[in-house]
């Protein structure tokens, strides 16, 4: 074996070292390798159980990588694609214009973009990004897309919110002051109006409390009257017979029918069945059939009582009952008073009604 001398000892030892050089750089670099796939699992990972969705595309337009499955389709099925593959006629015109644009311009833009989708309309919040090379030359974009419908559905359902409640709020200040105008027209002093005036906003309170709880879908019929009539059942108790099968009154109908029966209570607490103690009131109501569908016949009825006589001017109480129902509701109303007893019939319209949810 020859002998080998000092420099190409020399030699060989530099020549060890740097391939040691070279392994260490290789086992960091693998290191680095290993922890950026690792790092890119939890990054694609997250970004599949989100709303998110990254993706890359060339000047062409075709994509190169994607993070979630988009459209309907599997990302195998998408990567090679362009948006005009992707994309029916038309419904991505506005996608590949904003695209267009930030190749153009080399600057990024944002803008919520509504996208025909085969299950209906989809608003995506899409953000382009040029991507550029190693020179600074754009070479295509990279896009990140949110989906945004349920944030727009929601705007769009406050919005028609907030339009109900300015229309309902001047209803109610509309009826608020026609039945300001009228107690004061029949009541004989101050104290009379602020008493009868009081008590009629808080009948109007406890329909509201009502339709409130039921997001003013409507009304329960039975929980309308027995709302109403809540402070003369507990003062006379078995006095007052509540029966109906199980009904529900639209906003307006219930809002008017608890006027009407905070002045029918009134009246039979005053001068009617509950001003004496042999005194009785029934409250029922039944569905009946008629030609524009199934309407309620709502009775009122008092027995018991003093002798009843037809008053000689009718008051605010008459014109709740006999006016308002009728011409807020189209209903048909019949107040009788029979001598044995104040009885009130109220035929409810199927339009007034809210069908079983």
């Amino acid at each position: 074996m020859p002998e080998v001398n000092d420099t190409d000892r020399a030699r060989l030892e530099k020549a060890e070292g740097e391939c040691r050089r070279l392994q260490e750089q290789v086992n960091a670099q693998a290191w680095e390798l290993n922890l950026l796939r690792a790092r890119f699992a939890r990054y694609e990972t997250a970004l599949r159980g989100s709303q998110v969705t990254v993706y890359t595309q060339d000047r062409d337009l075709r994509y190169t990588s994607l993070s979630n499955p988009m459209r309907g389709r599997p990302i195998e099925d998408i990567l090679g694609r362009t948006d005009d593959d992707l994309f029916s006629a038309g419904s991505g015109e506005v996608v590949i214009k904003l695209k267009r644009q930030a190749l153009k311009s080399g600057h990024s833009t944002r803008a919520e973009v509504c996208i025909e989708d085969e299950d209906g309309d989809r608003w995506h919040d899409l953000h382009v990004e040029p991507l550029h090379n190693e020179a600074g030359e754009i070479v295509g974009l990279t896009c990140a897309s949110i989906d945004v419908t349920d944030r727009k559905e929601n705007e769009a359902h406050l919005r028609l919110l907030l339009r109900e409640l300015t229309h309902r709020s001047k209803n109610l200040l509309a009826v608020i002051q026609g039945m300001a105008r009228q107690t004061a027209k029949h009541a004989g002093s101050t104290d009379a109006f602020l008493t009868q005036f009081t008590a009629r906003l808080h009948a109007l309170a406890a329909s509201h409390d009502l339709l409130v709880r039921q997001s003013w879908h409507g009304a329960s019929l039975e929980e309308l009257v027995r709302s109403q009539l809540a402070p003369y059942v507990e003062s006379n108790a078995g006095r007052v017979t509540v029966a109906g099968p199980e009904a529900a009154l639209k906003p307006e109908a219930a809002q008017n029918l608890g006027l009407a029966l905070h002045e029918l209570a009134i009246n039979a607490e005053r001068f009617g069945a509950l001003s004496v103690p042999e005194g009785r009131i029934s409250v029922t109501w039944e569905p009946r059939d008629t030609a524009k569908g199934t309407s309620i016949a709502f009775d009122w009825r008092e027995y018991s009582g003093p002798k009843v006589k037809a008053p000689r001017k009718k008051g605010f109480g008459s014109l709740v009952i006999e006016h308002n129902l009728s011409r807020a509701l189209d209903a048909e109303v019949d107040l009788v008073f029979e001598p044995e007893g104040l009885r009130c019939t109220v035929v409810i319209p199927a339009s007034q009604i809210v069908a079983a949810r």
